[in-house]
């Protein structure tokens, strides 16, 4: 090739990436998505979002928006889920576990005391496992655009410290609407009773019930500090999120919209999970000082988890043998893998 084509080329080459990429762009249409979740903005489930909603907007070179309804402002996760599979709104991220009324596996990912630490819930939800129920949730017109990190469950009350679970005995304690939690809450003792996030606060202020169970960062950020005495580090459920889109919002975006999202989608999964961890350390110091928190014992530990092997048993029944066999053999690998 003579020298003085190579410059000639490499600007041709240039200008045609420049055309295709303007051309792509042109392709984008305006849209508002909409956005609701349960907790606060502040929230890392809220910064998570509000980081997907940047995101969205720069790669579409601001045609397409995302609006954001924090707090629980539209409902509970389960007529969020609803609004979805009818288009009323976009997207949601939730406790994976509560779409086990879409897909009874999912909760696979609520058994409690599971998981160790976070890095044996992301090697589940990361590998075959997770993708295999993102996959099963296409037929029930939710599509999967990753899964976020909200951290292990706690419990909080106004009547007692938990130490061992007799101390659960008769507690009233507020659980998300699952039929697991629901079994191993009546497992431990306590008296369960199902409700939306939204009326949670006014629940434990209205001593409706006594106590609540939820990560650190949502405890600190829904105030329930303000309206709860005991803090107990019982770690009894990891909480994978879902991040979600309605398969009919998702249809009505043309292949370079799509993409915008999932690419959005993707460094937004990153974000979340690398903030959540700072966050639940900052809430646990400012609810220790503020609440009267106490740990559980590795021998009362021990005696949780075995207070709640029936219920592991009663669901893993109900669910594939082999997804079920799967989840477990990618725990143990994490697991071996550290010793």
């Amino acid at each position: 090739m003579k020298n003085w084509l190579k410059p000639l080329l490499t600007s041709a080459c240039a200008a045609g990436l420049l055309l295709n990429a303007l051309s792509a762009q042109a392709e984008i249409g305006e849209h508002t998505l909409r956005f609701a979740f349960q907790n606060v903005k502040e929230h890392p489930q809220g910064q998570g979002a509000q980081k997907f909603a940047d995101l969205v907007k720069e790669k579409s070179g601001g045609k397409m928006t995302v609006r954001l309804f924090p707090g629980g402002v539209l409902g509970g996760d389960l007529q969020t889920v609803s609004a979805l599979q009818g288009s009323t709104l976009d997207l949601t991220v939730l406790n994976s576990g509560i779409l086990a009324a879409q897909v009874p596996e999912f909760a696979l990912l609520d058994f409690p005391f599971l998981f160790n630490n976070t890095r044996e819930a992301q090697a589940v939800i990361d590998g075959p496992v997770g993708q295999e129920l993102a996959k099963r949730l296409e037929s029930k017109g939710l599509l999967s655009l990753g899964y976020w990190d909200l951290g292990f469950r706690n419990l909080t009350n106004s009547k007692t410290p938990v130490t061992k679970w007799e101390d659960m005995e008769g507690l009233k304690v507020r659980v998300i609407q699952s039929p697991i939690y629901l079994e191993t809450f009546k497992a431990l003792g306590a008296n369960p009773v199902p409700m939306p996030f939204p009326e949670v606060y006014t629940g434990l202020e209205q001593k409706t019930v006594d106590g609540q169970e939820n990560p650190f960062t949502v405890i600190k950020g829904s105030k329930f500090n303000e309206v709860q005495k005991y803090l107990s580090v019982t770690q009894h459920i990891y909480n994978p999120q879902s991040f979600v889109i309605g398969a009919k919002s998702w249809g009505k975006l043309n292949a370079e919209e799509q993409a915008v999202i999932v690419e959005a989608a993707k460094e937004a999964t990153a974000y979340q999970r690398k903030i959540t961890a700072a966050a639940q350390d900052a809430a646990y110091s400012e609810l220790s000082v503020e609440m009267q928190a106490n740990s559980i014992s590795p021998a009362e530990m021990a005696r949780f988890r075995e207070k709640v092997k029936p219920v592991i048993e009663q669901f893993s029944k109900a669910m594939d043998p082999a997804l079920v066999k799967a989840m477990y053999e990618s725990v143990e690998a994490v697991r071996s893998s550290s010793n």
